[in-house]
């Protein structure tokens, strides 16, 4: 059984979903649980943890629960901005939280997957980062989920660090649904072109997810508890690079071809210094995607396939 944390959240959701089309249980928890109190933690861990004498509780969708195989840390503080003036509840919830949750992974045997981000990288880099490339984030968001992965790390072993960038997903506010919106309601839109990264869908990381809790659990039955992919720390994305504009600029073009979109809206080019914000963002934040197109044999698709197929879903539903 999987145990997802932060389970209102957009990456939960489609987690969710795509698990209850694969037939895996799972239970989730949001702030009923504080990930910053590891006494709750624990507590919960233990109360829904039937392995032993207790059987037959009830879980997501009528499901039956058992023991809890993993925990996937969907929790987190994930408001760039706001992270500089409320550093303290940002460190407890990016870098505490991992770390309490690893504690309660440990106690109770199970394997962790942990969600990061490219905001770890201080973006001085001119071609994709490696997994092992030195972090050095330039905002408290940065810095914050940076020590949530050297938490992880410290406190166990059986564990799966994703760092994903540019999230965007069916269930919550994000980049695409902002964009269709202002699109919608103005004349001309401006956006950033000076940063550049690579968008990513829920989809694709769910995907990515339930691919390593599949490949490691039928590994664990054929060959023996050491058999899956290696622990450690993966780059998450979609395929590809562009910037905020460029990502803007397909935006507009799959809207209008869809219909999200029903009105024309000019696409207008800033730099950063246009556009002030609180937390300074890295330049370049490409990440290279090798490592767990390897170990997991798959082909990402690019970022342009993945957002045509979430515009033109039937789901697509800006909030």
């Amino acid at each position: 059984m999987v145990w997802i944390t932060g389970s209102n959240g957009m990456l939960a959701k489609e987690l969710e979903g795509i698990f209850a089309k694969n037939g895996i249980k799972w239970i989730g928890s949001g702030r009923d649980v504080d990930v910053t109190d590891q006494i709750a933690l624990d507590t919960f861990a233990d109360s829904h943890d039937l392995s032993s004498s207790q059987t037959g509780y009830a879980v997501a969708e009528g499901k039956t629960a058992g023991k809890i195989d993993w925990i996937i840390n969907c929790s987190g503080y994930t408001k760039v901005d706001k992270a500089e003036h409320e550093q303290e509840e940002a460190q407890k919830v990016n870098a505490e939280g991992p770390r309490n949750i690893a504690r309660t992974a440990r106690h109770i045997g199970a394997k962790l997957i942990h969600i990061s981000t490219d905001y770890i990288f201080d973006g001085e880099a001119s071609e994709p980062y490696n997994e092992n490339a030195k972090k050095n984030p330039l905002s408290v968001y940065g810095r914050t989920k940076s020590a949530g992965e050297d938490a992880v790390q410290k406190e166990m072993t059986q564990y799966y660090i994703l760092r994903a960038s540019w999230l965007y997903g069916f269930n919550g506010h994000n980049f695409v649904y902002t964009m269709t919106k202002a699109m919608n309601e103005r004349d001309s839109v401006k956006v950033v072109n000076d940063q550049k990264g690579t968008p990513t869908s829920c989809t694709t990381l769910a995907s990515i997810i339930l691919k390593i809790i599949q490949t490691s659990e039928n590994a664990h039955h054929l060959f023996g508890k050491n058999a899956a992919i290696p622990y450690g720390i993966y780059n998450c994305s979609d395929l590809g690079e562009t910037t905020w504009f460029g990502f803007a600029e397909y935006i507009y073009t799959f809207g209008r071809k869809y219909g999200r979109i029903t009105k024309e809206c000019e696409v207008n080019a800033c730099t950063t210094a246009d556009y002030p914000q609180d937390a300074k963002r890295p330049a370049y934040s490409v990440m290279n995607k090798s490592k767990i197109q390897s170990a997991l044999k798959i082909k990402l698709p690019s970022w342009e396939e993945s957002l045509e197929k979430f515009i033109k879903s039937e789901s697509f539903a800006p909030v």
